[in-house]
């Protein structure tokens, strides 16, 4: 991308660095100020920076009591055991010991309840904020960023999902074009991303596909713009050609940073994520499958700990310490949790009732914990429930979007983003 205007002294040629200015005027004595530099999205840092949004997918629905909210010693806690969190007064299970020393970062909703106990349907809900209508198809919420948080100077596309789930975010009622880019393997070469014949070759291909592509637009417009083939080719062949696909590859990582992130598909999608954050992308997911526990729920939760603790802990460091995390929304969380009582086989069922979230980053308030679930399992609501559309209504609103904002579907009904309200716990300091 060509440098912002104020981003070299003017009058100066492009080697010649704000610096070296600098430097030459301290050597002779000059005195005077340049202009401040602006620099570009992807090279800001802290709160000033263009927000991102982060979700950390745990498909399967994850267990509040083997993750977020231990009872141990209890009837309904197993053999979980509580650690100690950087967060005061709140323990997570003791699967997460890296996690808890970056739980300060963080706040905690321990009781979100949903109406939607189906996978495929607590998935919608909770990545939409609206349960499933068969008249239309609700937007995900990376989908509403990359299109109210559009980065101009990307390359590469606006939203990127990480891994492989068995229900894929869609951009629903705003269209193909806001669907996340899929990558199930992170970290590793991106396929079809190179020309495989020479660029003369590539060059006399890409003219006789306009020849057809002309033929075809010939009377026929809209339909073009509803397949969206012409816009999808444009935006391919920017990305084959770009710089910033290298966020997509990890050989300049340091092998301890690889290393501390876990050599696992996900722990490479966390390291990927935070690269393309750092490059400026609006809307990253990385999804962890694996947490149906209907049988041997507590090894089960233990395995996948041990790709959890070490990624998303390193993930959070790493946005910390690169200025990063005041600009970037983070939500951890599954489609519910599971049921308090223990079934056959040491397992656990699902439980749209009192599941919990991580959440934090992007100026919301750290350090809050709400709601609390019944330690004994016999009280089903939970204290202080949170709706699932008040999550989808509190992450938009720290990310600056009006949840408010109606549009005419194509349907031609009437629909804001969200059906919620932020929660005043977490967004009451925010702009």
């Amino acid at each position: 991308p060509t440098p912002h205007p104020s981003s070299r002294p003017i009058g100066l040629p492009p080697r010649v660095t704000r610096r070296d200015v600098l430097r030459l005027a301290a050597t002779f004595g000059l005195s005077f100020t340049l202009p401040p530099i602006e620099p570009r999205a992807a090279e800001k840092r802290g709160p000033e920076r263009p927000k991102s949004f982060l979700l950390i997918w745990l498909a399967g629905g994850p267990s509040q009591l083997e993750t977020w909210d231990p009872h141990p010693g209890t009837k309904i806690g197993g053999p979980t055991r509580a650690i100690a969190t950087t967060l005061r007064g709140v323990s997570i299970a003791d699967s997460y010991p890296r996690l808890a020393e970056q739980m300060h970062h963080l706040s905690v909703i321990r009781s979100l309840v949903s109406k939607e106990g189906d996978h495929e349907r607590g998935t919608y809900f909770v990545k939409t904020g609206y349960r499933p209508d068969p008249t239309l198809t609700h937007p995900v919420l990376g989908s509403i960023v990359a299109r109210e948080h559009p980065n101009p100077e990307l390359e590469i596309p606006q939203f990127v999902s990480l891994g492989s789930s068995p229900h894929r975010s869609r951009a629903g009622f705003l269209g193909a074009q806001f669907d996340p880019f899929r990558v199930p393997n992170p970290g590793r070469n991106l396929q079809n991303m190179r020309p495989p014949v020479p660029a003369d070759r590539q060059q006399r291909r890409l003219a006789n596909l306009e020849v057809v592509s002309r033929a075809f637009r010939s009377g026929r417009r809209l339909a073009v713009e509803k397949t969206l083939h012409e816009h999808t080719v444009r935006q391919a062949l920017r990305m084959m050609s770009s710089d910033q696909l290298k966020a997509f590859e990890l050989d300049d990582e340091p092998r301890a940073v690889q290393r501390a992130y876990g050599d696992t598909n996900f722990g490479r999608g966390c390291l990927v994520a935070r690269r393309l954050i750092e490059t400026g992308v609006p809307a990253v997911e990385v999804t962890l499958p694996g947490w149906d526990t209907h049988q041997n729920n507590f090894d089960g939760h233990r395995a996948q700990a041990e790709q959890l603790d070490p990624a998303l802990s390193t993930l959070i460091r790493e946005l910390v310490e690169r200025d990063l995390y005041q600009s970037t929304v983070l939500l951890c969380i599954g489609e519910f949790g599971r049921t308090p009582e223990i079934r056959r086989v040491d397992g656990r069922d699902h439980w749209p009732t009192g599941f919990s979230c991580l959440l934090g980053g992007g100026g919301l308030n750290a350090g809050v914990v709400i709601g609390e679930t019944d330690p004994h399992g016999e009280k089903k609501m939970p204290a202080s429930p949170v709706p699932v559309a008040d999550l989808s209504a509190t992450v938009l609103h720290a990310l600056g979007i009006d949840h408010q904002q109606e549009f005419i579907t194509p349907i031609g009904r009437p629909l804001s983003y969200s059906q919620g309200q932020p929660i005043p716990q977490l967004v009451q300091e925010i702009g």
